[in-house]
């Protein structure tokens, strides 16, 4: 069986290394990379981020990335975003009162936690849905290793069968408040904790991620 291909979108924000072995680790063929002739051909595109939205999403427009994700998504071709790379996949992210325009893949803004102890840092549990790809397998007692201050804490899309965004399969997990942890909508997927450090369990849903390239 022929590895999957994997590139991770390099825009100067993220644990591209880290990634990149945890990948090569369940078997991918793995490329880190600022090219967009790559990042729009290969089977599976991650999309990294760490750090501040404006920042995340100043450099990823810089290498053309919401275009990439736009292409790919338009002809069903995976994407994986990990952290503020799934953040930025949202219309808006709200930081110290500024507002920045993200790609717009799914409506919704990324606000703040409302948590006494900023930022959640730290191994938490997920709640995630039946069915789901990236959790097959995985238990519910089950801790994932997150990083963040701020999330998306709504699903702003009702399921009124009208769009395929709607059936998006949701994870959700608790700092504070509720706050989506996880999103598998079609070719489009995205995690606000880091799988690259979780340990077993993280390499467990990035291999079940490479295994839905095929």
């Amino acid at each position: 069986m022929t590895a999957p291909s994997v590139t991770i979108l390099d825009y100067g924000s993220g644990n591209l290394r880290s990634a990149q072995r945890a990948l090569e680790h369940v078997g991918a063929a793995v490329t880190v990379t600022t090219d967009r002739g790559a990042a729009a051909e290969c089977d599976g595109l991650l999309v990294p981020g760490v750090g501040a939205f404006e920042a995340c999403m100043k450099g990823f427009a810089g290498v053309g990335g919401p275009q990439v994700v736009g292409r790919r998504l338009a002809g069903g071709r995976p994407v994986l975003g990990i952290c503020v790379g799934m953040q930025i996949m949202f219309t808006t992210g709200v930081e110290f009162g500024v507002e920045t325009t993200g790609c717009g893949e799914w409506p919704g803004a990324v606000t703040r936690l409302d948590a006494p102890v900023l930022p959640h840092m730290g191994w938490n549990t997920v709640t995630s849905p039946d069915g789901s790809v990236l959790f097959d397998g995985i238990g519910a007692d089950e801790r994932f290793y997150f990083v963040h201050s701020y999330a998306a804490r709504e699903w702003e899309l009702d399921d009124d069968g009208s769009s395929p965004i709607a059936a998006a399969k949701l994870t959700w997990a608790q700092h504070g408040s509720r706050f989506l942890a996880a999103v598998e909508n079609g070719a489009l997927s995205a995690t606000q904790f880091h799988p690259e450090k979780s340990g077993d369990v993280g390499l467990t849903l990035l291999e079940n991620w490479c295994r839905s390239l095929s």
